[in-house]
Order: structure tokens, then C-alpha cells, then sequence
């Protein structure tokens, strides 16, 4: 699907109808901006949030800032009033303008339960329920939303994310750290690129000590995604107004998206029972006939009219321009999703039959993978090595070792065949070699390359170990019975083939104490020594040291040739090749006893695991229903 939305293709289809300066939405528009909203909606209802973000305006301000008044007049609806905190969980407030004459529909979602909804008047009780049942009675609060859909003629296409006022002190039952939790909530719905800040500012306080447009100015400085709504302004001192005006003109503290101010009933008015209808038309002339404020009216900045038009525009242009970044989150994140489940197979299945068949496969898989571990053809992530490439490596040191050990043999064989000559010399003249002298010098260098041999055993058998257990703990991660007997017979096994190597490395050892090679071999590498020349070393000594130093040299080279090659074959056969082989035979014999063999109890699952992949499964299924949505949405557009 990746490709198939450009912002500048819908932008042509649908923003050349969004941006028209009409007051009022007309048909046309409403057929185009309905199905963008709703594709987010749909996409919101799936649960898509749990896995990425998705294009929102969250309302944010400090208590009493009038943020419950400007949703109420946008809605048509009474929301819960009251001192303290009366939004106590996230309010996703869903409006769908429908044609004249149609009836008032609204629907309150959360948790397992929908409650729909006769009238107005009934939304308010029933959102104080849901926020009991959910946050629990009394002051807390919980991140749990609450959804409440409304459909009437008298809203405008809106999708609204409502968040807790901010507390600056608590009161009461509240808890006392309730205003950084309140601030926890909103940072994290605020943070998020994909959200669009709407802060709400009551006039009559001075606008650089609210805590919801300091907070909006942190997540974005620029203020490109936050836009200011102005309340109370019929509160503001005689006198101060042009304060007032100077928010609005932008000039105190700037915002992209600028800033609109409204007039909303206070509880004064509601409690003489002023509908939203004439609280309306109040609104509409009272900014009229303001002074000060009837040139933000005339600039469309002005009443809750004209802030329900520019919301819905700012909505659908937002959406718009994030759909093409939205759909390659969708198809990234359910390749990765697809990845992560994989990881951790599948489910354990119901019928004993099935189980065993189960149990088989998963036993074969592993030793399939075994299998390429030993043939040096295991898959790897980018960044990691095959076991033999690490192997490998290994063996270069040792024979570096060697090599490192044939330069100092020959730095301090002067030292060692003049003392041999002081105590061993005969009636020969010089210059003839001293067969016993020559042996005594090979046999105790070859000897001391027998420890750091089995050193290179030692690495050797860690990796070993280390990539075996990860294999194991990939395939059988999920059933802590089945990986623990495994490990147990890799353990075993382990010390074993490491015994083996061990007394077949230190047998090699003791026949490299017969000096011993083909005559052909020898002189060949005797030859080769004299046409190099001597070692700087031995430059002005007897004819004893030159002659020696040729001999050592030349039988070293074979007898390091030999340990170079010889340690690592028995490595790879006795620790690669046999134990590989022996673990995966005894891990296929859980499966051969079968009478012995509890399958039920070998595969009983990690709890964890299991909620994972359970998880995992859930969320593979939103994304393929979101592209799904996001599919139609292109097919229809």
C-alpha cells in the first residue's frame, strides 16, 4: 500500500474544498471532510493508538480556565462542571454533523460497555459514571478514555481528545502528586507530532503564567501545532483590554496557528437556565458591539461559529497532510510486528495428537538450526557472526601463538645452545650439532604451547556454549520445561566433548615429543632455512649456534605446521561436529520416550509469553484491519 497517499494529492482533492472562506459548511464540504474524519475515528475505535500515533486536537488548559465551556458550546451537551477536577479521564468527544430534521443520536463507549444516550441532558450523569467506574470514586484520575459520540445538525465535524484540567495544589481527597500526573497524561498526548494543542486561556489571568501554554510551548516551541483559544474575555478589567488584543494580533506570544477567542456561558447563566442557543446569539453580539474585540469578530477570530469551522479545518488539513507519513508507520510497524511474533511461535494447540506434533516440529526446528550452526550456515542479524567465523578467528591467534613462539625461540636459542655446548659438548668439532641438545630444545618449546592450547579450548567451548543456549532459548524461550531439560543436556554434553578435546589435544602433545617428520619434509625445510640465512641474533657466533638455529628453525616450522592445524581439527570435530550432533539426538530421544515423556508438562507455556504473543497477535490484527480502512479510504476518495 506504501505510496498510495501523497499530501499533495489529497490536499488537491480535499483541502481546495476545506479552505473555502464560507461561514458555514456547506454540502459539498461536509461529503468530503466526514470521511477523513471518520477514517481516523475508525482507525481510533480499532485501537490503533496502542501501536502509533495518530492526527488528534487534544484540549488542554488549567482548571476553571473555561476549557469544559468551550466543549460544551462546540458539542451541544453539558459536560461535568464543579470546584477541583471534573475531567478525570480522557474525553474522546466524537461530532458528526447530519443533515436538518434528523433526531439527536449520542453513544458513551468505555470499557466493555456502551451506553446509549436519549437526550442531552443525560450525558453529563453518565460520563460522571464512567469516570467512577474507571478512575474510582472520588479525585483520581486514569488514562483510560472514555469515548462519547454525538450526531446532530447543530455540531460541526469535530474529533476532540479532552484532557484533565491542570492542578497546580491539591485539594481534598486528591492525591498529592495529582498535578504531576495530570501533566504526565497531558505531555504524553501533547508530545506526540501527530497532536494538535489547543489551549485554552481565560482572559482575565495573565497568559505567560499558564501552566497549559508553558507546557504546549515545551513539546512546541515553534508553535506550529498549538492554537490558543481565548475565554472569559467579558471578564476582562475596563482598561485591560488591549492586552486582550495584543494575545490575539499574536504579538505577546506567538503561535503558527495564532489564537481565537470565545465567549461561553458561566455558571451563572446556566444556572438561569440559558440554553446553548441563546447563549450563542449572545456570544455573536457581544463581540459585535465590543470596542476592542469586534475586529477579531470580523476576522473570523472571534465566537464559538467560527472556532467550530477553523477546528474542523485545522482537523482535516492535519489529517491530510499526515496520511501518506501514517500509512508507511502502519506498514513499518506490522513488518516489525510480524517479526516479533514470529519470534515467539505459535500457540500451543488443545488435542494431546496435536501437542506431540507440536513438540516434534519444535524440536526439529531446532535441530535444523543446530544443524546449520555445524555447517557454518546459520542465518544471522546484520551486526552478528557466525559461530564459526568466531571460531575461526580463534584459530588465527593460536596460530599467531605459534608464530610468535618461532621468533623468540630464536631470540633466546643462543642463550640455550651455548649453554648445552658448556655442559654437553664432546671431542666434535664445531659446527656439528648435537642431536641430543637439538632435542632437548624442540621438545620444551613445543611443551610450552601445550597450556595456552588448551586456553584456546577453553574460548572456544564459551562460545560454543553461549551460541547453543541462545539458540535453545529462541526456540523454546516460551516453555520453561522443555528449555530447562534442554539446557541440561547441553550442559552435560558440553563438559563432556570438552573432556574429550581436552585429553585428545594434551595426546597430540605428547606425540609431538616423538621428533618426528618425513626425511623429505625436513630437509626441504632445512634447505629453506640456510638459503634465508641466520637470524641477526647469531651474526657473530660459533658455527655450534648457526648450525643449531637452522635445525630448530627448520623441524619448529613442521611441528608448528602440524599444532596449527591438528588443535583446531580436534576442536571442530569433537566440539562442533560431536556435540552438536549428540545434543540434538538427545533432545529428539524426549520424543522417542514417549511413555517417559510428559508432553503436556514439557510444553506448559510462560505465562508471559504467552500475553505476549497474545498482545503481539492483536496488534497485527489492527494494523492489517487499519490498511484495510486506510485501502477504502484511497478506493473512495
Amino acid at each position: 500500500m506504501a505510496g498510495l497517499l501523497s499530501s499533495e494529492c489529497i490536499s488537491e482533492m480535499m483541502l481546495s474544498v476545506v479552505q473555502q472562506e464560507n461561514t458555514t459548511l456547506n454540502a459539498q464540504y461536509e461529503e468530503k471532510v466526514r470521511p477523513c474524519i471518520d477514517l481516523i475515528d475508525s482507525l481510533r475505535s480499532l485501537g490503533v493508538e496502542k501501536d502509533l500515533a495518530l492526527p488528534a486536537i487534544a484540549v488542554i488548559g488549567d482548571q476553571s480556565s473555561g476549557k469544559s465551556s468551550v466543549l460544551e458550546a462546540l458539542s451541544g451537551v453539558s459536560l461535568p462542571r464543579g470546584a477541583g477536577i471534573v475531567t478525570r479521564c480522557p474525553l474522546v468527544l466524537k461530532l458528526k454533523k447530519v443533515k436538518v430534521g434528523k433526531p439527536w443520536e449520542g453513544r458513551l463507549l468505555y470499557k466493555d460497555n456502551e451506553v446509549k444516550l436519549g437526550s442531552t441532558a443525560e450525558v453529563e450523569e453518565e460520563i460522571r459514571r464512567a469516570q467512577d467506574i474507571i478512575a474510582g470514586k472520588g479525585e483520581g484520575i486514569s488514562e483510560e478514555m472514555i469515548n462519547l459520540e454525538i450526531k446532530s445538525s447543530e455540531v460541526p465535524d469535530l474529533t476532540l481528545i479532552d484532557l484533565p484540567g491542570i492542578a497546580r495544589v491539591a485539594v481534598g481527597n486528591q492525591p498529592k502528586d495529582i498535578g504531576e500526573q495530570i501533566k504526565r497524561m497531558i505531555r504524553k498526548q501533547i508530545d506526540k507530532q501527530e497532536t494538535i494543542s489547543l489551549v485554552v486561556v481565560p482572559c482575565n489571568v495573565d497568559i505567560a503564567t499558564t501552566e497549559a501554554l508553558k507546557m504546549a510551548k515545551e513539546v512546541d516551541p515553534s508553535g506550529e501545532r498549538t492554537l490558543g483559544i481565548l475565554t472569559k474575555p467579558d471578564l476582562v478589567d475596563e482598561g485591560t483590554e488591549v492586552k486582550i488584543v495584543a494575545v490575539m494580533r499574536n504579538l505577546v506570544i506567538p503561535l503558527k496557528k495564532g489564537y481565537m477567542i470565545v465567549k461561553c456561558r458561566g455558571q451563572k447563566d446556566i444556572n438561569a437556565n440559558q440554553t446553548l442557543a441563546e447563549a450563542i446569539k449572545k456570544e455573536k453580539a457581544f463581540f459585535e458591539d465590543h470596542l476592542h474585540f469586534r475586529q477579531g469578530y470580523s476576522e473570523c477570530k472571534a465566537t464559538v461559529s467560527f472556532l467550530a469551522e477553523r477546528l474542523t479545518r485545522e482537523l482535516v488539513d492535519h489529517i491530510c497532510k499526515s496520511l501518506p507519513h501514517l500509512e508507511n508507520q502502519i506498514e513499518e510497524k506490522l513488518q516489525t510486528t510480524v517479526r516479533e511474533l514470529k519470534k515467539y511461535g505459535e500457540a500451543v494447540p488443545r488435542s494431546d495428537k496435536e501437542k506431540l506434533t507440536f513438540l516434534i516440529e519444535k524440536i526439529q526446528r531446532f535441530n535444523d538450526n543446530l544443524s546449520e550452526v555445524s555447517r557454518a550456515e546459520e542465518p544471522v542479524e546484520a551486526e552478528e557472526s557466525r559461530l564459526f567465523t568466531k571460531i575461526r578467528k580463534e584459530f588465527q591467534k593460536w596460530k599467531q601463538q605459534l608464530d610468535q613462539k618461532a621468533t623468540r625461540l630464536e631470540e633466546h636459542l643462543r642463550d640455550e645452545v651455548e649453554e648445552y655446548s658448556r655442559m654437553y659438548r664432546g671431542k666434535e668439532l664445531p659446527g656439528f650439532i648435537n642431536y641430543k641438545t637439538f632435542e632437548v630444545i624442540v621438545k620444551q618449546n613445543i611443551d610450552d604451547m601445550e597450556e595456552p592450547a588448551v586456553h584456546v579450548l577453553k574460548i572456544i567451548t564459551d562460545l560454543i556454549r553461549a551460541d547453543v543456549n541462545t539458540i535453545a532459548t529462541n526456540h523454546f524461550k516460551a516453555f520453561p520445561n522443555l528449555l530447562r531439560v534442554t539446557k541440561v543436556y547441553i550442559e552435560d554434553l558440553r563438559g563432556q566433548a570438552e573432556k574429550t578435546s581436552e585429553e585428545m589435544m594434551r595426546w597430540q602433545f605428547k606425540m609431538e615429543k616423538i621428533v618426528y617428520s618425513q626425511d623429505s619434509l625436513y630437509s626441504y625445510q632445512l634447505a629453506t632455512s640456510k638459503q634465508r640465512g641466520v637470524s641477526p641474533f647469531y651474526t657473530y657466533t660459533n658455527a655450534d649456534i648457526k648450525e643449531m638455529a637452522h635445525h630448530v628453525h627448520a623441524y619448529f616450522k613442521i611441528a608448528s605446521d602440524r599444532l596449527a592445524n591438528q588443535i583446531p581439527l580436534i576442536l571442530q570435530y569433537h566440539m562442533v561436529q560431536q556435540y552438536i550432533s549428540n545434543v540434538q539426538t538427545s533432545v529428539l530421544e524426549l520424543i522417542g520416550e514417549r511413555e517417559d515423556t510428559n508432553v503436556e508438562q514439557l510444553l506448559r507455556e510462560n505465562g508471559e509469553i504467552a500475553q505476549e504473543r497474545h498482545a503481539l497477535q492483536c496488534s497485527m490484527e489492527r494494523l492489517r484491519k487499519a490498511q484495510q480502512h486506510l485501502a477504502k479510504f484511497v478506493v473512495n476518495l
